[in-house]
């Protein structure tokens, strides 16, 4: 099964697949050669050095292409009163009686940190497509089950949130 991916996303990787072929590619073969014109490759530690950018270079490309070969392509668009991708969502806790806000993204761009939530993750599952007022139980394990109250729903679009720094 692949990635749940968005038009946006899928334009991303592509762009970032032509860096890498275009730019980055050019510039790991180029500090190969002139690695290996320094002499000795046995004792050659830049060699080596280049020879490892080059080639992780070369698995980004491919993880990428076999991403982009096998992603499902999901919608950016939702409902106005519905919980769904790229939506800014207010969710009550029940157990901590506090309220945290979300943004909904597929799982490439999932970063707890920034309160970007997959919508593979068990509460993205949960809260997709539910509205405002709606209680919603998160499935976390088969033993452990929470609970969140809709409070608020804000429609924004991608925003260029990067995929991945290249």
């Amino acid at each position: 099964m692949g990635e749940h991916l968005t038009e946006s996303d899928i334009k991303k990787i592509q762009e970032e697949i032509e860096y890498r072929k275009l730019v980055v590619r050019r510039d790991a073969i180029e500090a190969v050669k002139e690695a290996r014109a320094q002499g000795d490759l046995s004792e050659n530690f830049e060699y080596y050095a280049a020879k490892k950018d080059k080639n992780q270079n070369e698995s980004r490309i491919r993880y990428l292409e076999r991403m982009l070969k096998n992603a499902i392509v999901v919608t950016e668009q939702s409902k106005a009163d519905e919980v769904g991708m790229n939506n800014t969502v207010g969710l009550y806790f029940e157990e901590e009686g506090e309220i945290q806000v979300f943004k909904l993204v597929t799982s490439i761009r999932g970063n707890s940190l920034k309160g970007y939530i997959s919508i593979e993750s068990p509460i993205g599952k949960a809260i997709l497509g539910h509205k405002i007022g709606d209680k919603v139980a998160v499935q976390v394990s088969e033993d452990y089950c929470y609970y969140v109250e809709i409070r608020s729903i804000e429609n924004t679009d991608d925003a260029g949130d990067p995929i991945r720094k290249f």
